[in-house]
């Protein structure tokens, strides 16, 4: 039997799980960028919270873009800003600007939501692709 999250229709972006696990990765990395030392190196600071709020708001934005070819691509945006944030992730840990275990939650953190945002954008495409065909 279906629960209630499941039969749910989406509203609106703020109801998709891709767009809900992007802002808290945004939190997360926020939390992060206030803390010594990623606070005083401003460039990175600002290019991993750049990154991050570029995953959520792509989301939001291609949702909100009424086709659902703009969203695929959108989608296929924030996939690559996802994998922008790990690549930073990289550089933060190998510099020391972050401990092992604050590398290790948001990198999985980062994984995950390249995992979901991938199974919704195939399903956009199953979506656009049906339209495609039906015209």
């Amino acid at each position: 039997m279906r629960d209630e999250a499941t039969r749910r229709k989406v509203q609106g972006f703020e109801d998709l799980l891709a767009w809900q696990m992007a802002r808290e990765l945004v939190r997360e990395i926020n939390s992060v960028a206030e803390s010594a030392p990623v606070t005083r190196l401003y460039a990175f600071r600002d290019q991993l919270q750049r990154a991050a709020v570029s995953v959520m708001s792509n989301i939001a934005e291609g949702y909100d873009r009424g086709s659902r070819a703009e969203f695929f691509h959108m989608l296929s945006i924030s996939k690559g800003s996802c994998a922008e944030v790990r690549s930073l992730l990289y550089v933060a840990i190998d510099a020391g600007y972050i401990d092992q275990s604050t590398f290790a939650r948001l990198n999985q953190q980062t994984h995950e939501l390249s995992r979901v945002i991938g199974a919704l954008r195939a399903a956009v495409g199953r979506q656009r692709d049906a339209q495609r065909a039906s015209r």
